[in-house]
């Protein structure tokens, strides 16, 4: 029960003080999920990305689920993504709310349009941690950027992107294995 408790509440932390989505929670994450309390290091976290990444839904939620899968099964599944959803939808509710009333209000124009370069920085950092984490260099660079401009500028669909990296991934592994 105490580690079920524990699950909502690291997940309602950090879906409640984190503003951006999901790419801007996971350097909460990381610190709530490995340095803090060493549920998984580095390595698991980055697989951990991956996979909620590739998985249909949101992100966050993605990761939510499959950590309280490793520490309590189902019942820890529900309860970190409960404790991941719930305190966005609130926040969301409440401003749909009041929002239209005060859409209009030059104040809070300025607030959305000061906080959108922070939400940006916010979704930064993690980028580059991971790509630091996942051994990207100058060498290998391109490989991201190059889906990214695919998806971006080529329009491609990311689910192909994702295929591709995985077959890619695994014939590598065999090639490397057969040597």
């Amino acid at each position: 029960m105490k580690e079920l408790f524990s699950l909502f509440y690291i997940f309602a932390k950090i879906g409640l003080f984190t503003l951006g989505g999901g790419y801007a929670m996971l350097p909460l994450m990381e610190r709530e999920l490995v340095d803090k309390r060493a549920w998984m290091g580095r390595q698991d976290f980055l697989d951990t990305i991956a996979v909620a990444q590739t998985a249909p839904g949101i992100m966050a939620v993605n990761v939510a689920i499959l950590t309280g899968y490793k520490r309590a099964r189902a019942w820890g599944s529900f309860w970190a993504a409960l404790g991941a959803a719930l305190p966005s939808f609130i926040i969301i509710l409440l401003i749909a709310i009041f929002f239209a009333t005060y859409r209009e209000n030059p104040i809070v124009e300025r607030i959305f349009k000061g906080v959108r370069p922070a939400v940006v920085a916010l979704i930064a950092v993690p980028v580059f941690r991971l790509a630091h984490a996942a051994r990207i260099n100058w060498k290998t660079v391109w490989l991201p950027a190059a889906a990214a401009g695919l998806v971006w500028i080529g329009h491609v669909s990311p689910v192909y992107l994702v295929v591709v990296a995985g077959l890619s991934g695994y014939l590598w592994a065999v090639k490397r294995e057969n040597k």
